[in-house]
């Protein structure tokens, strides 16, 4: 069963990147006290790792990483990460002509730049269509039905200098919540898989790499059942979440198709490999958690991770995380060595006329994710 909450996405999904990589002991399993969480040597940033963090929808996603950025000690973000809709093939074409113009003058405004873009396989991409019906639509897309769509889509990206974009295709496909899953038909997901890539790439200019990113765990199916063929995967990712399967962050490394079993399989196939989505969830402001991920990403470089950021994931865009958010930010250094900001610029934000998840909720993007339960001491 997916456990993630769903992505309702009318105007797109602004995702502004982010992410470092840390090196650091782990924190002992159980609960931690706000006097522990920077008790001990702490986390040292790795350089080289492009990183980013979830923090809104759409072009207002690319206004908020500067004050992310302040509020993390002034720390350079250098992937910006979003999601088109897939309510309709227009979605998929690119939708909203503004959501990919900001990505693209964010991406243009400084080198070494990495834009992220979560793309459906499918229309009516969160609106329960049936098995049955989902293996119909992969069948009619592995026979190259649906491919002048992401023809439109290439031509798009490319026209506004995007055509090196990492596309993370069909993201989280061994789960239940998307209409572009793998379990109602394996194979024809992966010739549908073969048959997008094989379009896009035959777009003059283009520079893409096609990223397959399954979520942690089996769900309802083994991930590697849908691995569609190292010709067509450039990057090997996984959203991981601080929730079950596993009951402790040493279980999400170790259980079958978890963090362990991702790296090893990235490296088998020879292939980078990816954190787009992480962070907490239903085991609340779990400061263990965030180090040991940290942690985990530093002893197991990828080649780029974003941290998500809305509630109840956030550790800047909301308040209920104040613990987790403290170690995030003890291993943030800034190249001038400066402090970070005594309180969080998007406090203010959030006290001014329309509230940061009420903005997003005006945009479209009416998450529906219940209160994190919080792990008794």
């Amino acid at each position: 069963m997916d456990l993630r909450p769903r992505r309702w996405l009318a105007m797109g999904v602004g995702a502004v990147a982010a992410g470092a990589l840390f090196t650091g002991a782990a924190m002992a399993t159980g609960c931690t006290d706000p006097g522990a969480v920077l008790r001990g040597p702490l986390p040292r940033q790795a350089a080289g790792v492009p990183w980013g963090a979830y923090l809104g929808s759409g072009p207002e996603g690319v206004q908020r990483i500067q004050r992310f950025e302040r509020w993390l000690g002034r720390a350079e973000l250098k992937v910006g990460h979003t999601y088109l809709a897939g309510h309709r093939w227009s979605d998929i074409e690119g939708g909203d002509p503004r959501i990919l113009r900001a990505w693209a003058r964010w991406q243009h405004g400084a080198a070494g730049r990495l834009f992220v873009l979560n793309v459906p396989m499918l229309e009516r991409n969160e609106e329960g269509v049936s098995d049955a019906r989902v293996g119909a639509l992969l069948r009619q897309g592995a026979s190259g039905r649906f491919d002048a769509h992401f023809v439109t889509l290439a031509r798009h990206l490319t026209g506004l200098g995007l055509q090196d974009t990492v596309i993370v295709l069909g993201w989280e496909m061994n789960g239940t919540t998307y209409t572009g899953r793998c379990a109602p038909h394996p194979q024809a997901w992966r010739a549908y898989f073969r048959s997008i890539v094989t379009a896009m790439r035959s777009v003059p200019g283009q520079r893409f790499r096609f990223e397959f990113t399954p979520s942690r765990g089996r769900d309802a199916i083994p991930w590697t059942r849908c691995y569609p063929g190292d010709d067509v995967v450039d990057i090997v990712g996984m959203d991981s979440y601080d929730q079950p399967p596993g009951d402790d962050f040493d279980d999400q490394v170790d259980q079958p198709f978890g963090l362990r079993r991702h790296v090893e399989f990235a490296a088998a196939h020879r292939k980078p490999f990816s954190y787009p989505e992480w962070g907490l969830f239903r085991n609340g402001d779990n400061a263990e958690y965030m180090r040991r991920m940290l942690a985990w990403i530093a002893e197991n470089p990828p080649e780029y991770h974003t941290l998500t950021d809305y509630c109840p994931h956030g550790v800047w865009s909301c308040d209920e995380n104040p613990r987790a958010s403290q170690v995030l930010r003890s291993v943030q250094y800034s190249p001038a060595g400066a402090a970070p900001e005594a309180a969080p610029e998007h406090r203010a934000e959030r006290q001014g006329l329309i509230p940061t998840r009420w903005l997003d909720a005006l945009l479209g993007q009416r998450r529906q994710c219940p209160r994190a339960s919080r792990r008794p001491c």
